[in-house]
C-alpha cells in the first residue's frame, strides 16, 4: 500500500503574481502522488483557476488582508488556526509578511508538525521610520523561533535573514524565484510584433518594466529618471496594475510626460510584450529577487536595477546589467542613457543576462528544495516523537 500523501498548505496574503506566483509554481512542481496542496489566501486572483485545474484546493479567507488591521488580523488568526486544525496539515508553508506572521502563529497553535516560511523580501526596509523598522525586525525574530525552515529568495535575502537573526544557519535554504518557461527571445521580428501590440513607434528608445505600481516599486523614481534622460524621444512603458496606477498617470501628465510615461495596466501577454523594450528598468526601494528580472534577461534585455536585497544575484555590474542605489533617479537616468548610447554594451549585457538566468530559475530546482525541506522536517518530528 502506498503512503498517504503529505498534506501541505501554502498560505499567501494575495494569490497573485509575485509571491503567489512563486508559491503556485513551486507547488505545481511537487510530485502529486506524494503531496496534496491546499492554497489558503485572503485574495484570489488569476492564479486561482490554475491551482484548481491542477487539482489543488483553494480556501479564501477574506479577513487575511495586507495592511495592518488589528480587528481583521485577530479574526484571520482565529480562522487560520481553525483551518489548520480542521485540515490536519502536515506542513504549513507561508509567504509574504502578513500571511507569514499569522500563518505561522496559526500553524503552531494548531499543532502542525512542520512550519516553513519563504522570505520573498522583507516587510522592513531602509526607507521606513526607524521605530517601525525596529518593531518589524523584532516581530520577525520572534516568529523565527517557531519556524522550522526558512527559504530565502536569493543570497542577499538569505544573508540579511541570518544577519538579523531571522533564520539559523542550519535551517535556511537559498532558492531562486521560479519563472514561467514561456519566453519570447528579442529579435527584429519579435520586437516589431511587441511594439505593434503596445502601439509603440518602431524608431524610439523604450525603457520598460513589469511591476505592481505601489510604494515598494517606486514608479515616481522611474518617472523622475525619464525626465532626466538625454533622449527626449524615449518612452517608459510600465506593465502592471496596483494602487498607484492612476496617481502615476496624473503625475506624468502634470509633469508634461503623459505621452512618454505609459502605464498600460495588467496584461496576460507579458512575455510577448517584453521584446518591445530596449532596456528593462527596476526602480524598487526594496525587493527580494523579482521574477520579472529573470524573464527580462531570458528575453535578451539589458537591465538597470536598484541594488537592493538579492537583485545583485542576477544584475551583475558589467556582466548582465547596471546597478544604482535606490532612491537615486539621477543615477538611474545616467545608467539608462549609457546603455541607450552604446549598442555594443547593451548587446554584451543582454548575452550575460541570458547566461545567468538559466535553469536554476525553473520549477524543478525549487521542487527539489521543497521536497527536501518538507520530508526532513517531518522526519525530524517523527524522530522527536519516538524519543
Amino acid at each position: 500500500m502506498s503512503a498517504a500523501p503529505i498534506e501541505v498548505a501554502q498560505i499567501v496574503t494575495r494569490f497573485i503574481a509575485g509571491a503567489g506566483g512563486v508559491a503556485l509554481r513551486g507547488a505545481l512542481s511537487l510530485d502529486p502522488d506524494r503531496y496534496r496542496v491546499t492554497i489558503v489566501t485572503g485574495e484570489g486572483g488569476a492564479l486561482t483557476d490554475r491551482a484548481l485545474a491542477a487539482g489543488m484546493r483553494v480556501v479564501i479567507e477574506p479577513s487575511l488582508v495586507s495592511p495592518i488591521a488589528p480587528r481583521s488580523d485577530a479574526i484571520a488568526l482565529a480562522r487560520l488556526t481553525a483551518i489548520c486544525r480542521r485540515e490536519s496539515f502536515d506542513v504549513v508553508h507561508t509567504h509574504s509578511a502578513k500571511a507569514g506572521a499569522l500563518g505561522r502563529l496559526a500553524a503552531r497553535r494548531a499543532g502542525v508538525p512542520v512550519v516553513v516560511h519563504t522570505y520573498h523580501g522583507f516587510p522592513f526596509h531602509d526607507f521606513m521610520d526607524p521605530v517601525r523598522h525596529a518593531a518589524y525586525v523584532a516581530v520577525e525574530r520572534r516568529l523565527a523561533r517557531i519556524t522550522d525552515y526558512v527559504l530565502a529568495i536569493g543570497t542577499g535575502v538569505a544573508a540579511e535573514a541570518l544577519r538579523r537573526g531571522l533564520a539559523r544557519p542550519t535551517n535556511v535554504r537559498t532558492v531562486a524565484p521560479v519563472v514561467e518557461s514561456v519566453t519570447v527571445p528579442r529579435d527584429t521580428h519579435t520586437r516589431a510584433v511587441a511594439r505593434a501590440l503596445l502601439g509603440l513607434p518602431d524608431d524610439v528608445p523604450v525603457v520598460g518594466t513589469v511591476a505592481r505600481a505601489d510604494y515598494q516599486k517606486a514608479p515616481e523614481h522611474l518617472l523622475a529618471a525619464l525626465a532626466r534622460l538625454r533622449h527626449p524621444e524615449a518612452l517608459v512603458v510600465w506593465i502592471g496594475g496596483g494602487p498607484l496606477l492612476e496617481t502615476m498617470r496624473k503625475k506624468a501628465a502634470d509633469a508634461g510626460l503623459g505621452d512618454r510615461f505609459l502605464m498600460v495596466g495588467e496584461r496576460s501577454d507579458v512575455a510577448q510584450m517584453l521584446p518591445a523594450f530596449d532596456v528593462f528598468a527596476l526602480s524598487s526601494r526594496y525587493e527580494g529577487l523579482p521574477c520579472a528580472i529573470v524573464e527580462a534577461m531570458r528575453c535578451g534585455l539589458p537591465v538597470v536595477a536598484t541594488s537592493v536585497n538579492s537583485v545583485p544575484d542576477l544584475v551583475v555590474p558589467g556582466r548582465s546589467g547596471v546597478l544604482v542605489p535606490a532612491g537615486r533617479p539621477d543615477l538611474m537616468a545616467e545608467a539608462l542613457d549609457g546603455i541607450l548610447d552604446d549598442p555594443d554594451l547593451a548587446d554584451r549585457l543582454s548575452h550575460g543576462g541570458r547566461d545567468l538566468a538559466g535553469a536554476a530559475y525553473d520549477a524543478e530546482s525549487l521542487a527539489e528544495v521543497l521536497d527536501e525541506v518538507y520530508r526532513s522536517g517531518l522526519a525530524s518530528q517523527s524522530l522527536a516523537m519516538a524519543v
